[in-house]
């Protein structure tokens, strides 16, 4: 199929609305563009260079926690959440009562995601898998009793308030499982030449037009894009999320997918795609650079401390996965008594190691700002 010659699907008619059945996609794609070549190499090579970093970096496993972070807050920001990145990393306790609501759906996403990349060194990537992941993503938040974990059986819709105003419909749910199966089938089909990048980019406008669940439909779309470059070795570890590009260009993200839908234009979408994946790789790199130079910097500050700079490094190494912590905390993860563990806070603190976010004299919370704003800027 040449992406000049694409016909994204039909609208069939409904009882009293029409629904959209996607062209499937599980087939050779070719394309005429040169452009799309371009982008193409220049993806491929940012994602690669990117992977490169997770080589270098020592423990990266420290900091892999707070990309997923990130994503997990960027990517339920895009769904309507309000959660900061500096409340997502603190504890519910810590929160006002009116934000924990969104703080939990956070929460749920990166448990999602912690879970499906360890599923996926047992198994491949499957619906079974994202099915389970859903299941976990709508846990006790809204959308709870809108069978999670299961493909819907009734018809949703993206926009407006009802299926007579929406702004599109996806397929009858009758179509979802043959759809989700037949796309499934494309991520493992070996017998097509397909690149990987564009191999995800088609599965994900695909997964996000069949809209197979009744909620939660973006989030798992977004992370299938992850999952997917995980299961086929693009990436060593899951460093690569789109969601903060997809967030900061929010229109041009659904204007790109529905004019596929619309116009057939799947050519705009796949080069929208890579021109994300070549701009998050290349932030990713410079965030890795910066870990590796601020982690230089508390190591040297470390060293100062003498006989407590063992406990300094397992703090540190503690701050990389959860950059906020208490007295309360810092004892129990150092095995020391609180009076000291609150004492070295605030030396760090005085060091400008760690900043101190309640102006409280009890029950104070120390925040690591410096690592946190390598993954805000």
């Amino acid at each position: 199929m040449k992406f000049e010659e694409f016909k994204a699907g039909a609208w069939l008619q409904q009882y009293q609305y029409k629904s959209f059945s996607p062209l499937t996609v599980n087939r050779e794609w070719s394309w005429e563009d040169p452009k799309i070549n371009t982008l193409l190499e220049r993806a491929s090579r940012a994602l690669a260079e990117l992977d490169a970093f997770t080589l270098i970096v020592p423990d990266v496993e420290l900091f892999i926690q707070m990309h997923i972070t990130k994503e997990a807050n960027n990517s339920s920001r895009i769904e309507g959440t309000q959660t900061e990145m500096d409340e997502a990393v603190l504890d519910s306790s810590q929160l006002a009562p009116e934000k924990r609501d969104d703080w939990q759906e956070v929460q749920n996403y990166i448990q999602a995601i912690n879970e499906a990349v360890e599923e996926l060194q047992h198994v491949p990537l499957s619906n079974r898998l994202l099915k389970y992941t859903h299941s976990i993503l709508m846990q006790g938040v809204r959308g709870e009793h809108k069978t999670p974990g299961e493909f819907r059986l009734s018809q949703n819709w993206i926009g407006g308030s009802s299926l007579a105003d929406a702004a599109f419909i996806p397929p009858h749910p009758s179509e979802v499982p043959d759809l989700m199966g037949e796309l499934e089938l494309f991520w493992h089909n070996e017998q097509v030449d397909v690149p990987e990048l564009i191999r995800i980019a088609i599965s994900h406008y695909q997964f996000e037009t069949i809209h197979p669940f009744l909620d939660g439909n973006g989030r798992i779309g977004r992370l299938l894009i992850a999952l997917y470059l995980v299961n086929k070795g693009l990436l060593r570890k899951p460093s690569l999320y789109l969601s903060d590009f997809f967030e900061r260009n929010r229109a041009s993200y659904y204007d790109a997918l529905m004019r596929v839908r619309l116009s057939n234009d799947i050519q705009h979408w796949v080069k929208f795609f890579l021109s994300a994946v070549i701009e998050t790789a290349g932030k990713g790199k410079k965030t890795f650079e910066g870990i590796l130079a601020l982690r230089q910097e508390m190591d040297a500050l470390a060293f100062g401390y003498g006989k407590r700079a063992e406990n300094v490094q397992t703090l540190l190494k503690h701050l990389y996965r959860r950059p906020a912590v208490t007295a309360t905390q810092a004892s129990e993860i150092l095995q020391v008594s609180h009076q000291t563990a609150s004492a070295l806070l605030r030396k760090m603190a005085d060091d400008q190691m760690l900043v101190e976010i309640t102006g409280y004299q009890r029950n104070r919370i120390f925040f690591f700002s410096r690592y946190v704003q390598l993954f805000n800027s």
